[in-house]
């Protein structure tokens, strides 16, 4: 049996602000195949770790490697280019521009220069081509045209993913993708991620129980900014202490 490819590791990861700490001493290792689910409580450190993750803040302590290389000094910008991509609890789309213009800035963006393709649109015939593919991948193919401002919120949360995926990354960290959804929507979002599974690693952090455990390989479970569990999602559910601190019914 092969050993699992690791595209994306935590390593011992604090951050403190002041005398409070944020997360303390978290690892946790994302493999190629694989969905990652970190679940915890409001002010759990959920986003805290994904923030350190992806580089929007560095950590007071540990290490950060993507692709097995140590990126913990390195910025946002520069892990997206290397592989990460990164979806945010709110939209973050252009709601005055098209799915096709997102998704065609969003593939540009992989170079130095994210705004080049607005003045020779046409020229860009790799991003184009990247953009409609990407679209498709997310099911909204056959809205290139539409406004994004006037996409259900399912849709716009699809078309984030969309977004994430011109970037060209390996690594996927999705912060509460399913947020606001109904059962629909939820069902069309988690079907996408599952087509994303293979060659990707999503760590997906969420609060939608159910759907975590619909989907999820593995569980992190937070509390107070440390880890209580990380396991199998039969193992998490089975756990007495993670009943006691989060799970109650689940």
């Amino acid at each position: 049996m092969s050993t699992p490819e690791v595209l994306l590791r935590g390593t011992g990861l604090t951050r403190r602000w002041g005398g409070l700490v944020a997360v303390d001493q978290v690892s946790l290792a994302l493999e190629r195949g694989s969905v990652h689910a970190v679940i915890g409580t409001n002010g759990a450190g959920k986003s805290t770790l994904i923030n350190m993750l992806s580089g929007e803040i560095p950590p007071s302590s540990g290490s950060v490697e993507l692709l097995g290389q140590d990126v913990t000094a390195w910025t946002q910008p520069r892990r997206a280019r290397a592989g990460l991509g990164r979806s945010y609890q709110r939209n973050t789309i252009y709601p005055s521009f098209t799915v096709f213009e997102n998704c065609r800035l969003a593939a540009q963006a992989r170079t130095q220069k994210p705004w080049a393709w607005w003045h020779s649109a046409q020229a860009c015939e790799a991003s184009t081509s990247t953009a409609r593919d990407v679209a498709s991948r997310a099911g909204l193919d056959d809205m290139l045209d539409r406004a994004s401002g006037l996409l259900s919120h399912g849709q716009k949360r699809q078309l984030e993913i969309a977004m994430c995926l011109a970037t060209g990354p390996e690594v996927l960290l999705l912060d509460e993708p399913l947020a606001g959804m109904g059962a629909e929507e939820t069902d069309r979002m988690l079907a996408l991620l599952e087509a994303l599974r293979p060659g990707h690693a999503i760590l997906l952090v969420e609060h939608d129980m159910d759907a975590v455990f619909r989907i999820a390989d593995r569980i992190t479970v937070m509390v107070n900014g440390a880890v209580i569990a990380s396991d199998t999602p039969d193992a998490v559910r089975a756990s007495p202490e993670v009943q006691a601190a989060y799970l109650g019914d689940h």
